[in-house]
């Protein structure tokens, strides 16, 4: 009988101990199988079909998204709003009624981004330098300076992708005297 009591005693303690094996590599399983790599400074590149949440709207032409479950600066490429957040300078001409706007028609969205090869990646600032699509691919930047809250901008006289299309937006925009174009809102 002692004999027995030793061998149920032994398998007892081996059920034991296999069962805490068995609990901890379940509890475990998924830090133990996934990757949890950093990604690399953030350079991404996202498919036509990512989206990204706006996190928040900085101004006109500067947001935060969510990418890898990190934020991302974003200064959008191709456009430029009256300055309301430089410290060096006095808030500029319709520089709160293009941020509102921008506020209005970003804020919470869910937006596509396009790297464009003919630009660098990122600003001297470090903002990843981008452009900016709704879900239904209506480009933001389009949008934006041809109900004149933004003016064309080329960075360095730099060529991008866009650049004919935003600057015949700005054109249409001062031609029919709409945001920053409009009598009397902001002198030249």
């Amino acid at each position: 009988m002692n004999k027995n009591f030793r061998g149920n005693k032994n398998y007892s303690i081996v059920f034991i101990v296999s069962f805490f094996i068995v609990v901890f590599i379940y509890l475990f399983s998924s830090f133990l199988f996934v990757d949890n790599r950093e990604p690399d400074n953030l350079d991404f590149n996202p498919s036509q079909n990512d989206f990204f949440k706006i996190v928040k709207v900085i101004d006109g032409d500067t947001i935060i998204v969510r990418v890898s479950g990190e934020d991302e600066t974003i200064r959008l490429i191709g456009i430029n709003t009256p300055e309301i957040v430089d410290p060096r300078r006095p808030v500029e001409c319709f520089g709160m009624e293009a941020s509102n706007k921008a506020k209005e028609m970003l804020s919470g969205k869910f937006i596509r981004l396009e790297k464009d090869s003919l630009v660098d990646d990122k600003d001297k600032y470090g903002r990843s330098l981008r452009y900016v699509f709704f879900e239904d691919g209506t480009n933001f930047g389009k949008i934006i300076i041809q109900e004149g809250y933004a003016y064309e901008y080329s960075y360095e006289n730099k060529i991008y992708k866009y650049q004919e299309e935003f600057q015949q937006a700005e054109d249409s925009a001062r031609k029919n005297k709409r945001g920053l174009w409009a009598d009397g809102v902001c002198k030249e």
